[in-house]
């Protein structure tokens, strides 16, 4: 599956190719705003102020209606972390934020700031630059005819989501040192190992608190349904080697999760892991991995 619509440019042409099932797609106003979205990413300078995007009234009233909706679910499914970064940040309810504002809110508290994606980032760009406290966010919102629903990650996702949680010192410190881990190994092999590591703990990862599941990944914190199919997914303990080769569909909710008990354990083992590994240390994974029970 596609995470992101793939985007290219012919002089001076941005297009943002939404498939054909994309709630956008048969909308000519969504696209060309997807288009001029994806142009002023393309067109920004590394070391100069992220883009100032123009929202209309009914991307703006998504904002709203996500915020709003995702809430009470934060209140009873995030976990305490994230809760207080969310309450640290202080993002707007009633309107998209800037990047730029953003970063203003976000920098002061754990030295991370935003910089503007037209769409899908390699992996190495887009982890490695987590060492560096940069994070690469799109700009651009989902459709409003299903504002509860995106098939891809948007603004909501990597604000929302991603930046409550860099917000908090604990996660800036697990986001750092994953940068620092796709750097540090060397094949490609190794890179989409560190990658699945992440994705399912800082996307898709959840924790036990106080005798309740919660999760801390960015991907259920920004998603309306996925966070409330918690319940019905296969729960598995943390254990990083089954995390690298697990397989997943960004099409449907993903039916098993990796559960921490309590955040302690996320940075003892997932952090640890983030903090050693090297192409050695996936290879033997991999083959742990693949030996018969």
């Amino acid at each position: 599956a596609q995470l992101y619509a793939p985007v290219t440019r012919t002089g001076d042409d941005v297009t943002v190719h939404l498939g054909d099932n994309h709630p956008g797609a048969v909308d000519p106003e969504y696209r060309a705003r997807r288009n001029a979205l994806a142009a002023l990413a393309m067109d920004w300078q590394p070391g100069t102020q992220p883009p100032i995007a123009t929202y209309t009234d009914a991307e703006h009233e998504v904002w709203r209606i996500v915020s709003r909706e995702l809430h009470n679910l934060h209140q009873r499914l995030a976990c305490a972390a994230y809760l207080e970064g969310k309450e640290r940040l202080g993002l707007p309810e009633d309107r998209i934020p800037q990047l730029v504002e953003v970063n203003d809110m976000l920098r002061p508290l754990t030295g991370f700031q935003y910089v503007p994606a037209a769409g899908l980032v390699p992996l190495l760009e887009f982890y490695g630059s987590l060492a560096d406290g940069i994070f690469h966010s799109t700009q651009y919102i989902r459709h409003h005819s299903v504002p509860l629903y995106t098939p891809e990650p948007d603004v909501i996702h990597e604000v929302l989501g991603h930046g409550n949680c860099l917000a908090h010192d604990r996660f800036a410190a697990l986001y750092r040192v994953a940068g620092q881990a796709a750097r540090r190994v060397q094949t490609t092999e190794a890179l989409e190992f560190v990658s699945k590591v992440f994705w399912f703990s800082l996307e898709f990862g959840v924790v036990r608190e106080r005798g309740e599941v919660r999760t801390y990944g960015a991907g259920l914190l920004s998603s309306y349904g996925e966070i409330q199919q918690i319940a019905q997914a296969e729960l598995r303990p943390l254990d990083v080697g089954r995390m690298g080769v697990q397989g997943y569909d960004i099409t449907h909710y993903q039916p098993l999760l990796f559960c921490a008990e309590g955040f302690d354990e996320i940075e003892d083992v997932v952090g640890a892991f983030f903090a050693e590994v090297d192409d050695d240390m996936v290879q033997r994974l991999l083959h742990d991995a693949s030996a018969p029970a």
